[in-house]
């Protein structure tokens, strides 16, 4: 666990693989599978994961996650957003280089450093000061094998100690590098700090590659702002030990 804490303030990712059991696995895509039926060439995602499905919220909440989390974040951490990703033959799409930088919260409020605010399907979202960000973390659950050849996430290591990066200076830092590709086996996870540059190539061979993006954040924030979701931990949620 050392060695994956340095990697993670270091190099702002982690590649764990097989933390998932397989029935687990099987359970969360049977439950996520509904979410992705209907989606277009130009839908890569469904949003406000975490609130439509029960089975991601119990396993962001389990030990089976947070074993990962808590080390980086602290023990009152909590999951604070999910989303569902899903790259396939006919939506085989790409991602450049970019930071996760937006968050949602239940309500908006005029505090320094937060804006500009915008919504999005009635939730307020808001562009938070740095330090917000980087108390967060994000764990990527494989549904599917991704190998080289599937659009993996691709990261430039350490990049998330820059701070936000304006957009010129974004390619800046890519062309530097050096970038490292995150191929994955379904049921292992990729661990990483949102402001780490990251980015995915559409697959050469497109085949199935769903994963469940989970957002974790410290509880408080400033301001008398809330997250627009909060998981705490479960002590007892079947399956998920």
């Amino acid at each position: 666990m050392d060695d994956y804490r340095r990697a993670v303030e270091a190099d702002g990712f982690a590649v764990v693989p097989d933390v998932v059991p397989p029935d687990v696995t099987d359970r969360l895509t049977e439950a996520v599978e509904p979410l992705l039926v209907g989606l277009t060439r130009v839908q890569g995602g469904v949003r406000d994961v975490l609130g439509r499905v029960p089975a991601v919220r119990e396993l962001a909440g389990s030990d089976l996650l947070r074993r990962w989390v808590e080390p980086i974040l602290g023990a009152d951490c909590v999951a604070v957003n999910a989303t569902l990703f899903d790259k396939a033959d006919g939506r085989n799409w790409k991602v450049p280089y970019h930071q996760d930088v937006t968050v949602r919260l239940r309500e908006r409020r005029e505090v320094p450093g937060f804006g500009p605010w915008w919504e999005k399907a009635g939730v307020p979202h808001v562009w938070p000061p740095a330090e917000v960000i980087e108390q967060m973390l994000a764990v990527r659950i494989h549904l599917d094998d991704c190998g080289p050849d599937n659009g993996p996430l691709r990261v430039i290591p350490g990049s998330h100690r820059s701070g936000i990066l304006p957009s010129p200076e974004i390619d800046a830092r890519r062309d530097r590098g050096p970038e490292v590709a995150c191929p994955i086996g379904r049921g292992g996870l990729v661990v990483m700090r949102p402001l780490l540059l990251h980015a995915s190539s559409p697959a050469d061979r497109p085949q199935r590659r769903r994963v469940v993006h989970i957002e974790y954040a410290v509880p408080n924030l400033p301001g008398g702002l809330e997250w627009h979701e909060r998981v705490r931990p479960e002590t007892e949620v079947p399956g998920y030990k």
